[in-house]
């Protein structure tokens, strides 16, 4: 039985305001794969761009080489591509050039056939006064939940 691989961008939920999620397929090499197995990624940098002939890549994604690779490893920071219906592509690809939003990946994870999957989001960027706001909520609930806490 395998263990479980969720590899998350925290930073993204801070920094952007999340509009809409797609679970795409990432089409990857051998090593690549049993390096995402080992959780040897990291999607906190990362985007996603469409290139001239409307396919969705991810971009500054890392996974690191594999240990027994030798001849046959990967680039570590390649682009990688995604794996969508073509509708979704044309309505991302359409959102994207004319709202002027981004395309960020929220979390990397394996399906139970094994399959990687990497989670995206149509995203808009927020504002540094909404971030102080986020703050400012996440700090009040954590006072909020001290107080009951010593209360019961």
């Amino acid at each position: 039985m395998q263990k479980k691989i969720n590899i998350q961008n925290k930073k993204a939920r801070f920094e952007y305001e999340i509009l809409d999620k797609y679970v795409a397929g990432i089409q990857l090499t051998g090593t690549e794969i049993k390096s995402i197995r080992e959780s040897k990624a990291r999607i906190t940098e990362s985007f996603c761009e469409f290139n001239e002939k409307g396919e969705l890549f991810a971009i500054n994604m890392f996974i690191e080489e594999y240990l027994y690779g030798h001849a046959y490893n990967h680039s570590p920071k390649s682009e990688r591509k995604l794996l969508l219906n073509k509708q979704e592509l044309k309505k991302l690809q359409k959102e994207v050039q004319n709202v002027g939003l981004t395309i960020i990946p929220l979390r990397l994870f394996l399906t139970d056939k094994g399959w990687a999957k990497l989670e995206i989001a149509l995203c808009k960027g927020k504002k540094n006064y909404d971030k102080r706001e986020v703050i400012k909520d996440r700090d009040n609930k954590r006072d909020l939940a001290r107080i009951k806490k010593n209360f019961n």
